[in-house]
């Protein structure tokens, strides 16, 4: 940016029916000349906001900041989609990982690789780091497995910096004693005392582009992730032993940090098939024709991804009384409904099953039935109604018990919840593109086999096949409160951003006109920003 103290601009010529020539100039004044100082000026003497000295580091980081956020208006998004660096695929291991969907990131330089848990109920990207207490890393610990779990090391990265207590993401309070030492997290988890806790550090996650197959598409990302010294409850019995990948709202989320740049829309997809495979796309808004239903507020405020149900069905009866709010969380297993809604969809769809109830040891669920693999059944479609009449219909409700025959039977994969807020897990996304569109604040979905997203397309998902793995028992881990605290002390405050503006002069024919325009001109002071 130029720094002068004043420029003419020059109208070469105005041409109005009377043939007049208007010359006009304008002082331009510099946004950190002492002419615009005494603007800011408040009644006690002093000047409001930050005022740099003339020249100093401050001054000419302040005009580089500008700069770089001009440059990200102009510019706009430059990729399509954006996945890790190691590939959009994701995957679920069973009982042996949680039952969650995992993708491998990479992060730091030189990139290490980390196998993390996908997340939208919560904010942070944590990975085991210096451990103090940590889950087993060795492969031979994981039947599903082919190699080690790698812990994070901040000083063996040359990208790595710690955050101190004085950055803008971390809360001071009990857990910061001075400003200058390094910001301590805890994330704690609704589920069995589960949490992580250690230091926030700032390094790059490697990730790679799905526009032009024929540019560099590679991409450093900068973001904010919790060197997690210290995991309890869940994380120390098998779900995410490696990290896990928070997508939510927060602006600590690698998400919110995506968007930041202008390098994606602020929006991303996960689409989970029924043989366990999936895919995960930052920047994607999914397809024109997706049905969709907007994100509701919680306290006022968006705060996670919650949605309305207007109503539940089972077969071809849509119940009464059965509208709810609903949190979509990936990092859930299954599905929780709240306990007058859990009923009435229970007993419709027992009253519809042509089986015979039964129970299985150990299994949460207590909806459950004899069959076997030869038996065809008729089972009752559930489905979701949404505003507008949009209706969602759940692929995957039920869980296949297996025996040392083949199937032994199946469950109704949903519980009651403990309060009104249910819980859409990722059973029930199952055979989706599902959209978490954070710029317009709503949830697209439409049917897809989860292969074709980069180009698009969209195909109806296929049936299990018939000789499906033996499942082992299912356990119950990643539910939480979606009123709780996803991030503590890292916290984020969003700053209102400034859209550039562009404004017009016309001159009317009139002469009379123009002159009272030329009087505004000449006493007009231009304040470069």
């Amino acid at each position: 940016m130029a720094i002068l103290s004043s420029v003419f601009l020059l109208v070469p010529l105005v041409l109005i029916e009377s043939s007049l020539a208007v010359t006009f100039s304008s002082k331009l004044i510099h946004r950190f000349s002492d002419e615009v100082k005494a603007f800011r000026v408040s009644g006690n003497g002093k000047v409001s906001g930050s005022w740099p000295e003339r020249r100093s580091l401050d001054y000419y980081q302040l005009l580089m900041s500008s700069d770089l956020q001009r440059q990200k208006m102009k510019l706009g998004s430059r990729y399509q989609l954006l996945f890790p660096s190691e590939g959009s695929k994701t995957m679920s291991f069973g009982n042996d990982f949680g039952w969650l969907h995992y993708t491998w990131i990479d992060v730091g330089t030189p990139n290490v690789s980390f196998l993390v848990a996908l997340d939208a109920g919560s904010d942070l990207l944590w990975v085991p780091c210096d451990c103090i207490q940590c889950a087993p890393l060795s492969a031979s610990y994981y039947s599903s497995l082919d190699r080690d779990l790698n812990e994070y090391n901040p000083s063996t990265s040359t990208t790595s910096k710690h955050l101190s207590c004085s950055h803008q993401f971390c809360e001071s309070g009990p857990y910061c004693k001075s400003p200058q030492q390094p910001c301590p997290y805890i994330v704690n988890y609704y589920s069995e005392n589960t949490s992580s806790s250690g230091m926030l550090v700032e390094d790059i996650l490697h990730l790679s582009s799905a526009g032009d197959p024929s540019s560099n598409s590679s991409l450093h990302a900068a973001v904010i992730l919790g060197c997690g010294r210290k995991q309890s409850g869940g994380y120390l019995d098998g779900v995410a032993p490696d990290g896990l990948l928070g997508l939510g709202l927060g602006e600590i989320s690698v998400p919110s940090f995506l968007a930041k740049t202008g390098v994606v829309h602020n929006s991303f997809s996960m689409c989970f098939d029924e043989e366990g495979s999936g895919r995960i796309y930052f920047g994607d808004q999914g397809i024109a024709s997706q049905d969709s239903t907007p994100f509701l507020p919680l306290d006022g405020k968006y705060k996670t991804y919650i949605i309305g149900v207007e109503a539940g069905c089972v077969g071809s009866s849509c119940l009464q009384n059965t509208s709810f709010r609903t949190l979509v969380d990936s990092g859930t297993s299954f599905t929780f409904l709240p306990e007058e809604v859990y009923q009435k969809v229970v007993q419709e769809f027992d009253k519809r099953i042509n089986a015979t109830r039964s129970s299985y040891e150990g299994y949460p669920w207590k909806y459950c039935y004899k069959s076997s693999s030869e038996e065809v059944l008729a089972i009752p479609s559930v489905r979701l109604v949404f505003a507008q009449n949009n209706s969602f219909v759940v692929r995957n409700a039920v869980f296949l018990v297996y025996g040392n025959q083949g199937v032994d039977g199946f469950c109704l994969a949903i519980q009651p919840a403990d309060g009104d807020m249910g819980t859409i897990g990722q059973n029930f996304m199952t055979g989706y593109r599902m959209v978490f569109d954070r710029e317009k604040l709503k949830l697209g979905w439409s049917s897809s086999n989860c292969q074709d997203l980069a180009e698009e397309k969209i195909v109806p998902s296929t049936p299990p096949p018939n000789g499906r793995p033996p499942n082992p028992l299912p356990t119950d881990e990643q539910q939480r409160t979606p009123t709780g605290d996803a991030v503590s002390p890292a916290v984020a405050g969003k700053a209102p951003s400034k859209p550039s503006a562009a404004s017009s002069l016309q001159l009317s024919s009139s002469c009379c006109c123009l002159l009272r325009l030329l009087l505004i001109l000449l006493g007009l002071l231009v304040v470069v920003i």
